[in-house]
């Protein structure tokens, strides 16, 4: 028994990690790198692996050229006029404060300061310090305070709650500085997550949400994690709220593709199911997505979320062409679900690009026959 469990995980292994690739009509397998068979991403115009930008999932420049300041420089005020100008209810603001606090929790990782050296991130600090009622730097502060209770202590640990208890005091001062802003309950219910709230306590967060922005994808996507099986819900009740979320979906809202990462969030670890990709409940949740993703606006901030994640269930659905469509729209940038889930997201990303791409070209694909 133990032997076929082996050879289970190798053969996952392989359909996942293996990024050379050989290509014949109607078949996807394995050729030595450099093979003149071997499927090439660059002749799509794709980024190299090295370039792939794993700090957000599309491209933001304005949110790019001042992270380079403030990072260069250590003075927030441009991070600090940034989110002044984001409209409150707007997706973008949400991004720009995860963005901000995650690369200030980066810094500090990276430079945790000593005797002699000062802690990286010192300009969120001083954000806060220099303008206290501030409610973009308040914001960012808690969002900080959730990412590091995250990424240094583990879960249900003492240190973990001492820090989830400071985010969530974090939270209630971002509130009253900003009355109509959603993002400091949508930073909470990743603390709700964190402190087990209980279902009547998680809902008066996310009531509190729906009166400012109803249909804000990011809220949604947060809120779905509560809901999931391994954290404080099942998967019914995560299907519930995704589904409930799909059917009140004004039109060109993204909220059509919750269903598919519900599927997402309960992937059973091992699949022995032949053709579970191809599945109603699957090819129902990818339908739903691909909708939303052509009635979406283009300039909507969550629309490359879902193209990553329709990437992901495209490919392992052998759906090439489909997924060369997606991919033709986000390459470049990779910080989304599934792949931030990986230690290097940009490889995980790559794997799964190049599996399109052969997967295309067997099927009698070329760079000539995308569209753009």
């Amino acid at each position: 028994m133990e032997i076929l469990w082996v050879l289970i995980a190798l053969l996952m292994i392989g359909f996942v990690l293996l990024p050379f690739l050989r290509r014949r009509r109607g078949a996807v397998g394995l050729v030595p790198a450099g093979h003149p068979d071997a499927a090439d991403p660059a002749n799509y115009g794709f980024a190299r692996q090295e370039e792939l930008d794993i700090r957000m999932p599309g491209p933001d420049q304005d949110l790019l050229d001042v992270l380079d300041v403030v990072q260069r420089t250590q003075d927030h005020r441009a991070a600090q006029q940034l989110l002044a100008g984001t409209p409150a209810d707007d997706e973008q603001r949400w991004q720009r404060v995860q963005a901000f606090a995650g690369a200030a929790s980066l810094e500090l990782a990276q430079r945790p300061g000593g005797v002699s050296e000062t802690p990286g991130g010192q300009w969120l600090r001083v954000w806060r310090s220099e303008a206290p009622k501030d409610a973009g730097g308040a914001a960012v502060h808690a969002e900080f305070l959730v990412q590091q209770a995250w990424r240094t202590a583990a879960p249900g640990s003492d240190e973990f709650r001492i820090i989830m208890e400071e985010a969530k005091a974090a939270c209630g001062e971002a509130a009253l500085l900003a009355p109509g802003d959603p993002v400091p309950y949508i930073v909470e219910l990743s603390v709700a997550r964190g402190l087990a709230y209980s279902q009547p306590e998680f809902e008066q967060v996310w009531l509190k949400i729906l009166d400012r922005a109803p249909a804000h994808m990011g809220a949604h996507l947060a809120a779905l994690h509560y809901w999931c099986e391994k954290w404080h819900g099942s998967r019914q009740q995560a299907y519930d709220f995704a589904e409930a979320a799909a059917a009140r979906a004004p039109e060109g809202s993204l909220l059509a593709a919750m269903p598919l990462f519900a599927v997402f969030e309960h992937l059973p670890e091992v699949n022995l199911v032949s053709g579970f990709y191809q599945s109603e409940v699957v090819s129902k949740a990818i339908h739903g997505a691909l909708h939303a993703v052509h009635s979406a606006r283009p300039d909507d901030p969550m629309l490359a979320h879902v193209r990553h994640m329709l990437i992901f269930f495209l490919v392992r659905s052998e759906r090439w062409a489909e997924a060369m469509g997606q991919l033709i729209h986000v390459d470049g940038h990779v910080g989304a679900l599934p792949w931030t889930l990986s230690p290097d997201p940009a490889a995980e990303f790559a794997v799964y690009r190049a599996l399109a791409v052969a997967g295309y070209e067997a099927n009698g694909g070329s760079p000539a026959t995308l569209p753009h």
